[in-house]
């Protein structure tokens, strides 16, 4: 690939071997030897395994951990939250004692924003200290945050909805951006004064003010966050995934409808939660590709919520989930992005119909699905990742735990495509018994 072309030159594949090209050999300045040769062997193991080109050397192990490094390190997540010094400690002690194949960053546990979200006021999640108590992870808050009777404006301006009213909802410091308007009177002289006037108004004014007094916090914050996740790839640890965004279902189905609203919705206005899925499609999208530059890891997170299986049928996850998702993928592999698919609860009963993506360009994080259907279904198409449970961390023995993981991999780990991984986000559990699965994919992971 010559050096001199533009991304937008670039084919698929091209852009996803230049962004496995900075993932496994990123550039940082390591720690030293041992920490450059340790992260590049890492790295190989995970692109051998999602890509499905070659066999890796063993089954790579990485740890789907929310609040765990924390827990470890004798922290609660109030405290990593609060403190952005004792959040580092928490994960460089973490990945150093431990060893696992990847890392997710601090971000995932919102380590050290704290301040941030308490300076938003911040609604949509109660949070150590602040609704729940600190010593606990944090928890949506289930509510309609989006009126049945706004679909409409939803559609018709998912950004100007965003703006004037979700933002303004869910987070008290910024009220009064409800009275932002869109710029559209800048295009015309006798408008543009007008437009202006507007910020005039104190409530706007207000608003506008805490934010960009918040932005200050919250780039410093970044720089934290973004600094961390260097500092473990120089001492030999990859940051995987890389950047966040959702099923269109599902943004609709958290973030605005609600559980409830979004159930009832698909009786009432299924041609309404047709068409929002689809409008909110390439809004989601573009979020994540602006953002998605070469060197960003190559793993986009995807958490899948609403799509397992009870929560609605087979017909219904064909008609209102898997078609804007699929959408989702393909868009992304366009990118050279690899969409890691976190399914939460079971997917017994979609395994065939998620099975229509591109070989070789998916990773599947399977909670409680049964893995050796997954395999079958999946095997030469998808990498899948997980399942170990988080009740056996917590409530078994290092032999249990040994003997589950080794039976998995026996099962599942076939030629390649397998990363073993935890079933879900993890907080607490035993040392011991997160260093038996570790310690199991080396030992019985070798092909």
């Amino acid at each position: 690939m010559e050096s001199e072309l533009q991304w937008a030159e670039l084919t698929p594949v091209q852009r996803l071997e230049l962004r496995f090209r900075f993932f496994c050999d990123p550039g940082v300045p390591f720690a030293g030897r041992e920490a450059e040769t340790g992260y590049k062997a890492r790295a190989a193991r995970l692109k051998d395994a999602i890509l499905l080109e070659r066999t890796p050397d063993r089954v790579p192990v990485t740890t789907l951990n929310q609040f765990y490094p924390a827990y470890r390190a004798g922290f609660t997540p109030y405290d990593v939250m609060y403190d952005q010094e004792k959040a580092a400690e928490a994960w460089v002690s973490y990945a150093h004692r431990l060893g696992p194949d990847a890392m997710v960053g601090a971000a995932i546990a919102a380590a050290g924003a704290g301040p941030i979200f308490d300076a938003l006021d911040y609604k949509l999640f109660s949070r150590p200290g602040r609704g729940v108590p600190p010593t606990a992870g944090f928890q949506y808050v289930e509510k309609e945050w989006m009126a049945a009777e706004e679909y409409d404006d939803l559609i018709e301006d998912p950004t100007g909805y965003m703006l004037r009213t979700y933002i303004p909802r869910t987070n008290g410091a910024l009220a009064g951006m409800a009275k932002f308007e869109a710029p559209f009177g800048m295009v015309q002289l006798c408008g543009a004064d007008f437009w202006v006037a507007g910020w005039g108004d104190p409530e706007l004014q207000e608003a506008f003010s805490k934010l960009l007094e918040m932005g200050k916090q919250a780039a410093a914050w970044a720089q934290f966050s973004i600094g961390l996740d260097m500092r473990l790839m120089a001492e030999g640890f990859p940051t995987h995934p890389g950047l966040v965004t959702w099923a269109p279902f599902d943004f609709l189905g958290d973030t605005l409808r609600g559980t409830r609203g979004i159930v009832t919705d698909l009786y009432r206005y299924p041609d309404k939660v047709l068409a929002a899925c689809e409008r909110l499609l390439p809004v989601l999208l573009k979020y994540v590709t602006r953002k998605a530059a070469p060197f960003v890891p190559p793993a986009v997170f995807i958490p899948l919520h609403k799509g397992a299986d009870g929560f609605m049928s087979d017909e219904q996850f064909r008609t209102f989930y898997w078609p804007t998702l699929r959408k989702m993928c393909l868009g992304l592999t366009e990118e050279g992005l690899v969409p890691y698919l976190f399914a939460e609860g079971s997917y017994d009963s979609r395994l065939e119909i998620i099975r229509d993506l591109p070989a070789g360009r998916t990773v599947w994080h399977f909670d409680q699905t049964d893995m050796r259907r997954a395999k079958q279904a999946l095997e030469g198409i998808a990498c899948i990742a997980g399942n170990v449970p988080l009740s056996l961390l917590q409530l078994g023995s290092p032999g249990e735990v040994t003997a589950y993981c080794r039976r998995l991999i026996d099962e599942v780990k076939g030629e390649g495509g397998f990363i073993l991984d935890v079933g879900a986000g993890a907080d607490t559990a035993k040392e011991e018994n997160f260093a038996a699965m570790i310690d199991a994919a080396k030992e019985y992971g070798t092909y």
